[in-house]
């Protein structure tokens, strides 16, 4: 009997890649706080796993000709490739005059918060891992 991994491990996995692609967003935001007409860009994280796991209980359509339009594959990189096309300019509460949208502040705050999610995502990982093991083993 094999083991389905997306069973397993549920949300998590999701949850990890959308929240290491938020990462990057956020370090990127925060490395451009001073640069004159930067956009700071996020990812609304409710909005990126529910597309995601909307999408893997799709069906998924046979392509029986060559001239058929390619619907995606289900590859590792779904989480990721989801996150990024769902990151959205965001709207500055107070507005610099350079056309700077970051909000230091705001975006160390953001910054902070997501790292307690991937740090979440990850002891349920190990958790998951740890049972998969000893279910493995037999113990």
């Amino acid at each position: 009997m094999s083991i389905s991994f997306a069973t397993a491990l549920g949300p998590h996995a999701q949850a990890l890649g959308i929240g290491l692609e938020r990462t990057q967003l956020l370090a990127a935001n925060i490395a451009n706080a001073d640069t004159p007409g930067f956009k700071a860009r996020d990812i609304d994280f409710r909005q990126a796993l529910a597309a995601v796991q909307g999408s893997e209980g799709e069906a998924r359509l046979a392509a029986t000709n060559a001239r058929h339009f390619r619907t995606g594959d289900s590859g590792t990189n779904q989480a990721s490739r989801s996150a990024a096309s769902a990151a959205l300019y965001r709207q500055p509460l107070q507005p610099a005059l350079d056309g700077n949208t970051v909000e230091l502040e705001r975006e160390q705050a953001e910054f902070a918060q997501n790292a307690l999610r991937v740090q979440t995502s990850l002891t349920l990982l190990k958790g998951k891992f740890s049972g998969l093991v000893k279910a493995i083993r037999g113990e």
